[in-house]
């Protein structure tokens, strides 16, 4: 009962706060006028702050595209593809960190991919901006080296597959395929090179590791996890024979 008389005590003295509260902000409100700010959109009344900011809008879509379009259409996915395979191969889970291998997958994308972009840059964006070409020509003259460069990665079967899915017209010249057919086809022909590469990799540490197991049966050392064992033999065969020089080398050349 006490505790009832408290709770009633202490929701009264809740209540009349909110009264005193209410009663101060109402006698405020009265006494002094309140603005609120307005806010307002208003493009001019040409067209030229239209274009501006259609053109501002464009650029964000594009920068917000750009690791799709990274991925999409150059040999990032292949690089990427090859280094977590090498580092499974190895049985190493962190090491390299994820960052280290993007960064240098990156970097080697952007080595590769230096003559297609100087190519954009000087037939598409140089003379869009000194205004000689028109928008629908920059876009033409920047998608053509970057899907050249593309077909010479994608295989037949691939670039077939989606020529005949999408159900066109019958394309006499591999120029008159359209880049939404030839991105699908690249990316596939992208992932199985990256898993042959792959593959060829695994070879040689699986040896390892069959050679590591089987000497650890025969020594009757079946608590003994093989991994344990094998990971440091494989580390020193990856760097005797100076692994990321050669990967890297042979990764580097198999883009046409």
């Amino acid at each position: 009962m006490v505790l009832f008389k408290g709770k009633r005590k202490y929701a009264l003295s809740f209540i009349l706060i909110l009264m005193l509260l209410f009663t101060a902000s109402t006698a405020y409100a009265t006494d002094t006028d309140t603005v609120i700010p307005s806010i307002e959109v208003n493009f001019g009344q040409d067209g030229d702050n239209v274009a501006s900011s259609i053109q501002i809008l464009v650029l964000i879509t594009i920068l917000s595209l750009a690791p799709s379009i990274l991925i999409m259409m150059t040999s990032f996915t292949r690089f990427i593809i090859v280094f977590s395979f090498l580092r499974r191969a190895i049985s190493l889970q962190s090491t390299p960190p994820n960052q280290v291998l993007i960064a240098l997958s990156l970097f080697m994308t952007f080595f590769v991919m230096t003559p297609v972009f100087s190519d954009v840059i000087d037939n598409a964006y140089e003379p869009y901006v000194n205004q000689e070409i028109s928008q629908e020509e920059a876009i033409d003259n920047a998608v053509a080296p970057m899907k050249e460069f593309m077909l010479r990665q994608t295989r037949e079967e691939d670039l077939a597959l989606f020529v005949d899915m999408s159900e066109g017209p019958q394309y006499e010249t591999l120029e008159e395929i359209p880049i939404t057919t030839v991105i699908p086809a690249f990316l596939i022909s992208e992932i199985k090179t990256g898993f042959e590469i792959g593959f060829i990799l695994f070879i040689p540490f699986i040896v390892i590791d069959m050679v590591v197991a089987s000497t650890l049966m025969s020594l009757g050392m079946m608590m003994l996890p093989p991994v344990m064992i094998s990971l440091p033999f494989k580390v020193l065969l990856f760097i005797m024979v100076d692994g990321w020089n050669l990967l890297v080398e042979q990764m580097l050349m198999s883009i046409k």
